[in-house]
């Protein structure tokens, strides 16, 4: 017994119940009714305590229904005001600590009041007798119900016998009425409603209303049970018929359609090379399918399964040995620029080449959308001169979208990696799993945790997808994985994939990109040749620097389409033979525009870098100085770590205001306003701090910002500038704007090589180690000094 329990016990055994008062034990779903037996399960400690006080005091309880069976601890107003006084027949304590009680019902009483102070419900009550008197009326109703409730035997499948003969012996109305709803399957509320009736005549008819609902139910119910079973032995007797008739084409040598099956399906079986474990299985399923007849439901799921273990590629083809030459040779035609990338690929190649049974790292290319990294995969697999598959991973929230569906559901499938290894054809096939950050979790599991298996040298051998239930080898298929941010992806899946990050491309290379790949794929795509559709170099050159501006070059292979659906109008037309599309081409004004001049032509501007998932991007910092009281106010969607950054870098300004020539009343009688435009767009992370010192210093010194100038970089309250991250992608965006100097902190200088030659070549690099050097190498020489706002 619980230790809470033997405490209620040892404080209710120094309670005294008066004799005029009852015990009383709340109840969940049910009545009980006096002359019934039934037992009670007991959980409260409350009413353990109670029972065991009314065991040691012989006396009898009261057994009441509670109106909620949601709360637990009733109180009197929870609590009906009938209840049935009963005897306690047996306690009993199961062994896994649960209580229960055998109650005999005696008689209805009514609860006057409950006691206070008791450690369990007790209650001063008013018995109420049962009526004696009685009339032909109440008679004839008492027969009737009699005749109901053996009929309503007679329908319940499986009734003991005994229970008829019980009600052919009760003859009283009252005991009758109570022994019907006793046994009746109604709500406890209808229950208690009968118990609280008194008058004899009322109470017959409320159980007659009752049970007279509950035959029809059970009429119902039996003609729909005997319908089936006739359905049933129909069935049953057209299967053996069936049987009985393949049995005598067998004889007669006819219709040997099964058979023939069987032995198409065991020849390829044999022929599948299957491992010992599945050629087992296949062989037992088939078996199984031998044995069933035609027309079991279950027939056409098993052919499905053995079709799908046939299917599946389990032998591992002949591999030929690698071409590295051959396939530096496909990634240059393929891919330009990526040298580094390229390298790494020929390097993996090599290592493949040299041990072929080795654990090959799983590559993951991180970057942009358009960059290349879908195509690189594909390269890859020319290069190795293997099936190349595709498996889309963005939206997956249902671990069997990985494992498959177990064969106990209708319709189940193998995962989308048994899909995409029988769709290759090879079980060494190149296998491009995309999107892998974009996976999902939902109630059906964890996709993430899925692949972790998957993706795993060590235990992918024995992959087991749920719908095979046999282990298939995934060691010989190459994964590559492609994402576009590495936030998303769980700790443990990165840590299974080398990360190879693909930045964007610079604008020379965008032009190149263009003019090697992308301007004959919309020929052929929009139906035209060379011969009939040309466009300037001049023309692709403005297309690339005022119509678009992405790290990668999806959008570029958009913007040619279109020029080339103006030509394929003309062509379709008659009305030219050939289309040369010059710098004059028909897409409308340029989108984008030089407007870093302009923007920073006045004090208090300064243009930041910033990294975001798809690319590097330019930023303006504005700041600007109102009459006020030294308040500091900051719009622009900022984060709470850029909002640091401005309260940081004014700071600063404040420190160096006398080096600086700032009066120090500026800060006192002005309110300065710090703006980053494109509000709507939410802007946070730890590199502004540099761009946002300058512009406070251009604002209070009336000094405007080089506008051939960008900046990145965190700052501290000494004055040093801190490296950040996403330099690369930081620069390129610098360069495709036209900039031609960038300020990069110091410590950063080891990211330079990362930098492509051409942005490298087409811009200035200033390395900052304090932010006194920033504000030397951007802001253009004083024209006049600002004077303290009055």
């Amino acid at each position: 017994m619980a230790p809470e329990q033997m405490n209620t016990q040892q404080n209710g055994s120094d309670v005294k119940i008066p004799e005029d008062a009852l015990i009383v034990i709340p109840v969940r779903e049910m009545v009980l009714f006096p002359g019934a037996i039934a037992p009670i399960s007991i959980g409260r400690a409350k009413s353990i305590a109670a029972a065991q006080q009314a065991l040691r005091e012989q006396r009898p309880v009261g057994i009441v229904l509670q109106r909620s069976p949601e709360i637990d601890e009733p109180g009197p107003d929870d609590l009906y005001r009938v209840a049935t006084i009963a005897n306690i027949v047996r306690y009993i304590t199961a062994p896994d600590g649960s209580h229960h009680i055998v109650c005999q019902g005696v008689q209805r009483a009514r609860i006057l009041d409950f006691l206070p102070g008791t450690p369990f419900l007790a209650a001063r009550i008013q018995q109420i007798p049962e009526p004696t008197t009685t009339s032909p009326e109440i008679e004839a109703r008492a027969l009737n119900l009699q005749r109901q409730a053996i009929e309503a035997i007679e329908l319940l499948p499986q009734a003991p016998p005994e229970l008829a003969a019980m009600f052919q012996g009760t003859s009283a109305p009252g005991a009758l009425a109570d022994l019907a709803t006793s046994f009746m399957d109604i709500k406890p509320q209808d229950k208690q409603e009968v118990l609280e009736t008194i008058d004899l005549a009322l109470r017959v008819e409320k159980v007659s209303k009752h049970l007279a609902e509950r035959l029809e139910v059970l009429r119902i119910s039996n003609e729909i049970g005997q319908k089936t079973r006739a359905s049933f032995d129909e069935r049953q007797r057209e299967a053996i018929l069936r049987e009985q008739m393949a049995t005598i084409q067998r004889q007669l040598g006819e219709g040997d359609g099964k058979q023939a099956e069987v032995a198409e399906l065991t020849a390829a079986i044999a022929k599948a090379n299957m491992p010992p474990e599945a050629d087992a299985h296949a062989k037992k399923e088939l078996r199984r399918y031998e044995r069933m007849p035609e027309a079991a439901g279950e027939a056409g799921m098993v052919r499905t399964y053995l079709d799908w273990l046939i299917e599946l590629p389990w032998a591992l083809p002949a591999e030929k040995p690698i071409d590295i030459k051959e396939a530096r040779r496909i990634l240059d035609a393929d891919h330009f620029g990526l040298e580094k990338i390229k390298s790494r690929i020929i390097e993996y190649l090599a290592v493949r080449k040299l041990a072929p049974q080795g654990k090959a790292p799983i590559l993951c290319f991180v970057g942009p959308p358009g960059v290349g990294k879908t195509s690189l995969g594909q390269s890859i697999a020319r290069a190795m001169d293997r099936p190349f598959v595709r498996v889309s991973l963005g939206g997956v929230h249902d671990e069997a979208e990985i494992r498959g569906h177990r064969r106990t559901y209708i319709g189940a499938l193998p995962g989308n990696i048994i899909q995409g290894i029988k769709k290759a054809g090879a079980r060494n096939c190149v296998m491009m799993l995309d999107e892998i950050d974009k996976m999902g979790r939902g109630v059906q599991g964890d996709p993430s945790a899925a692949m972790l298996e998957v993706l795993d040298p060590e235990q992918n051998g024995t992959f087991r997808d749920n719908y095979l239930g046999v282990p298939f080898d995934l060691s010989r298929v190459v994964f590559i994985a492609t994402a576009n941010m590495l936030d998303q992806i769980p700790g443990p899946l990165l840590d299974r994939m080398e990360l190879i990050s693909l930045a964007g491309y610079t604008e020379d290379e965008k032009l190149e990109i263009a003019r090697r790949y992308l301007v004959r794929r919309q020929l052929e795509a929009n139906g035209l040749s060379a011969e009939q559709a040309e466009i300037e170099p001049e023309a692709l050159k403005l297309i690339v620097k005022g119509y678009t501006r992405e790290a990668g070059v999806r959008n570029l292979e958009r913007e040619i389409g279109k020029v080339f659906r103006h030509a394929a109008v003309q062509i379709a037309d008659g009305t030219a033979a050939k289309v040369v599309v010059g710098p004059t081409i028909v897409l409308g004004q340029p989108r984008f525009e030089g407007e870093i001049a302009l923007r920073t032509s006045v004090p208090g501007v300064a243009t930041g870098l910033a990294w975001t998932p798809v690319g590097g991007d330019i930023l303006f910092i504005e700041a600007t100085r109102v009459p006020g009281k030294g308040g500091l106010i900051l719009t622009g969607q900022l984060g709470d770590v850029m909002r640091e950054s401005v309260q940081a870098a004014l700071t600063l300004v404040k420190s160096k205001a006398a080096q600086l020539g700032i009066d120090p009343q500026l800060f006192e009688k002005s309110d300065i306003h710090v703006h980053v435009p494109a509000g709507a767009t939410p802007k946070d992370g730890p590199s502004a701090g540099v761009a946002m010192f300058t512009a406070l210093t251009s604002l209070l010194t009336n000094r405007t910002v080089r506008s051939d100038t960008a900046m990145t970089g965190e700052i501290s309250l000494r004055g040093l500038v801190l490296p950040v991250g996403g330099i690369r992608e930081k620069v390129v965006a610098a360069a495709a704007a036209g900039l031609k100097r960038v300020m990069l902190p110091a410590r950063n200088k080891r990211d330079y090589d990362e930098i492509p030659k051409s942005a490298r070549d087409n811009l200035e690099f200033i390395w900052l180690e304090r932010v006194d050097e920033a504000i030397a190498a951007a802001l253009e020489p004083a024209d006049a000094k600002v004077e303290a706002a009055e």
